[in-house]
């Protein structure tokens, strides 16, 4: 993993934070002042067998303050092959190879990973650039080592060509499925990197941070590696956005002494809390780069208490409630800022109570209460958690790269029982988003699809929890905020959820389309055949890139299911019933485009013989609106061209009536008979509760020819009671999204 060598983040930059972190007492792990003091002796040679060598005295160090029974003969050992094997191999700085896998290791070391994690790291480049294979790595240190050390290792760019960047990627997230250390190393590994990118070019150091911006520092936060997403973010920052990035710092720069209005306040909460009889440590956490950019577009001019947080450690999770008690005693609380994460903690394992109180001034001051445990785990995440894997079944053995073979499996060990159903290691890390990335990973036709399903996925910032209401699912499902029954259908059901009718939710029949809330229950509605399919404007509800790539694989491999045979003739038509439950057709001139599919408008519905025209909205289908309906002249304003469309020769059609009426007994009878009377079918039927003496009812009707409606809509407004009658319009936007 290549060499580059200054820190776009200069050196007076780093010379701020850390005197400001000096002067207030931030409980944050800095590792910015991790650096070349471990890099000391690096090419000093082999050390005496009695002692580790000089050159990884700091990470001995810093491992030992996390886990003082350590054996750290394995580190000199790993040490021993890493430096051997990168002798006279050089990053483009001009220093010692050496020096990068040193770096990375003191930096999990700081961040308290484990002696199998910092191993691996220290290894983490020789299968990749060197002579060292992965057996040999193997037969040394184990098979976890092994296994980390092959899921960080690049795919060979020989094979893979311009997709070896996402097949790498695609690797990796298999591998860190099964054991997330895989991730945390990948993690410190660009953190370095990304601290010394300053000799690379620019569009290359540019190229490394927006893929570092899309996809690594969404995986530290889920990872909840906030001290590595922190600095990774303010490194992109200084890159990407080099104006605002310098704004930002100068105006830190200028306002050294502001956060004392923090300290002022900081001083009043803990004498609240020892009056109290809590023991409590209150500190100031100055905020990093882009949290000030942040703030300051939210707010506007920064005041002192602006430009940080106070951070209160307890000792105790009742401790944090105490504390927070005290603070909406004695203060004046903001409960807009309120959050609890302890009682619902966040889906990448982050715990703690938020709160602002109003400061003397008038400022606002936010504070963030946790216990010292929880405060470990905020900054290191998943890293802080040690081995979750003690006592579970050892690897089977390295993942190999996509489209090879795996490698033999070692002799069998024996393993406690019981042993995990699947035959997968029992993960406690494993959330929700990564078991939902690995599902559709492996659906993804290809390397491009992967790779902006991937940007997409990250790019989703909450989760919900909904619930299967008849049991069919083993536990909860977690959804991205936003998901509708389509994504739980698919989800929960992988392919069986293309023959999806409909959803009850939390009790009541919903359509698909339906937008899930955080607590609902769900039961999805399958068809009993085999042959039925998801539609198109599926598509248009499907938030995760599961649920997309199913529908649009399902689609491709039957296009007969969204358009019929086209004509012949050089003027492809496509013939698709108006609504897939009645026979009026629609058919849509294309001028030589592949077909499409063809439907009406939901905000007009269209039935024969309105005039209409259309347009061709996401996945190359079709919209058909009314001439009238104000959506054509908004689809005109944006420079959408009309399509060709005309009534097939079919008169039957199904169309949707609201009636307004004024409550009187028996209206329901007398406009079902004057329906009945018209000669058309109720469908379906709603009546909503009366408001102030009004009643609502909406019908969906299907009329044997579509000639009879303006006759149909007359007889029910002549009904007693009912002032008028007019075709449904859907609420909602006017007109579809673009592809």
């Amino acid at each position: 993993m290549s060499a580059e060598a200054t820190n776009p983040v200069s050196a007076a930059d780093a010379a701020v934070t850390d005197t400001t972190a000096r002067r207030r007492g931030r409980a944050r792990i800095d590792l910015r002042r991790l650096g070349r003091a471990a890099l000391l002796g690096a090419t000093a040679g082999p050390a005496p067998r009695d002692r580790l060598p000089d050159a990884i005295s700091h990470v001995a160090e810093a491992h030992r303050a996390h886990h003082p029974e350590a054996d750290l003969a394995v580190l000199r050992r790993a040490y021993v092959l890493a430096e051997s094997s990168h002798r006279g191999q050089f990053r483009k700085s001009g220093e010692p190879y050496i020096t990068h896998p040193l770096a990375v290791t003191l930096i999990l070391a700081e961040l308290g990973a484990e002696t199998t994690t910092l191993t691996a790291s220290l290894l983490h480049d020789t299968v990749e650039d060197t002579e060292v294979t992965l057996d040999q790595v193997r037969r040394e240190f184990g098979d976890e080592v092994a296994y980390l050390v092959d899921g960080v290792t690049k795919v060979e760019k020989i094979d893979y060509g311009a997709a070896a960047e996402p097949e790498t990627f695609r690797k990796m997230l298999v591998a860190t499925g099964n054991d997330v250390r895989v991730m945390s190393i990948k993690l410190a590994d660009r953190l370095h990197n990304m601290r010394t990118l300053g000799v690379m070019r620019a569009e290359k150091q540019a190229r490394i941070a927006k893929v570092t911006r899309d996809f690594l520092i969404p995986l530290a936060e889920r990872l909840g590696v906030q001290a590595l997403k922190t600095e990774l973010e303010d490194l992109v920052f200084a890159i990407l956005h080099p104006e605002e990035y310098e704004n930002t710092r100068a105006l830190i720069a200028g306002n050294s002494h502001a956060g004392d209005a923090l300290d002022a306040v900081a001083e009043q909460v803990g004498a609240v809390l020892r009056e109290a009889g809590i023991g409590a440590e209150v500190l100031v956490r100055p905020r990093h780069f882009v949290s000030v950019h942040r703030v300051r577009l939210k707010r506007g001019e920064l005041r002192g208490c602006d430009f940080g947080r106070l951070l209160v450690l307890v000792a105790e999770d009742a401790d944090c409630y105490g504390v927070l008690g005290e603070l909406h005693t004695c203060f004046t609380p903001v409960i807009s800022e309120f959050k609890d994460f302890i009682a619902a903690p966040k889906f990448n394992l982050y715990q703690s109570l938020h709160t602002a109180i109003a400061a003397p001034d008038g400022a606002v001051a936010e504070i963030l209460i946790r216990t010292h445990r929880m405060h470990t785990v905020a900054e290191a995440g998943v890293v802080a958690l040690g081995n979750p894997y003690v006592g579970q079944e050892p690897y089977a053995g390295p993942t190999p790269p996509p489209g090879r073979p795996a490698p033999a499996a070692p002799d069998p060990v024996p393993t406690p029982d019981p042993q995990p159903e699947d035959g997968e290691r029992v993960d406690p890390t494993r959330p929700g988003w990564l078991s939902r990335l690995l599902d559709w990973q492996q659906s993804a036709p290809d390397p491009d699809t992967f790779w902006s399903s991937l940007r997409a996925h990250l790019a989703e910032d909450d989760e919900i929890t909904v619930f299967s209401a008849d049991g069919s699912a083993p536990g909860p499902i977690s959804l991205p905020a936003g998901a509708s029954c389509v994504d739980a259908a698919y989800a929960q059901h992988g392919e069986a959820a293309h023959g999806c009718l409909g959803a009850r939710v939390n009790g009541r029949l919903a359509p698909l389309s339906t937008v899930l809330g955080d607590g609902d229950t769900v039961q999805l509605l399958l068809a009993q055949d085999t042959v039925s399919g998801p539609s198109p404007e599926w598509l248009d509800h499907a938030r995760t890139a599961a649920a997309r790539i199913a529908i649009t694989g399902w689609l491709q491999a039957h296009p007969e299911a969204a358009a019929a045979p086209a004509d012949a003739g050089p003027r492809p038509q496509v013939n698709v019933p108006a609504d897939r439950r009645s026979g009026a057709v629609l058919h849509a001139d294309l001028d030589g485009e592949p077909p499409a599919a063809v439907r009406p408008a939901g905000c007009c519905t269209p039935v024969p013989p309105d005039e209409i025209t259309g347009f061709r909205v996401r996945g190359g289908s079709v919209t058909v609106h009314r001439a009238g309906c104000a959506a054509v002249e908004t689809m005109r304003g944006v420079g959408r061209e009309p399509v060709t469309v005309r009534w097939g020769d079919t008169a039957q059609c199904r169309v949707t009536l609201v009636a307004e009426s004024f409550g009187r007994p028996r209206l329901l009878a007398d406009l079902t008979e004057a329906i009945a009377t018209a000669g058309a079918a109720v469908v379906a039927a709603t009546v909503e509760p009366p408001s102030e003496q009004r009643v609502r009812h909406t019908y969906t009707l299907h009329l044997p020819d579509a000639a009879g409606l303006p006759a149909l809509m007359r007889a029910m407004r002549d009904v007693p009671g009912v002032y008028d009658v007019n075709r449904a319009r859907r609420r909602g936007r006017a007109e579809p999204r673009d592809s």
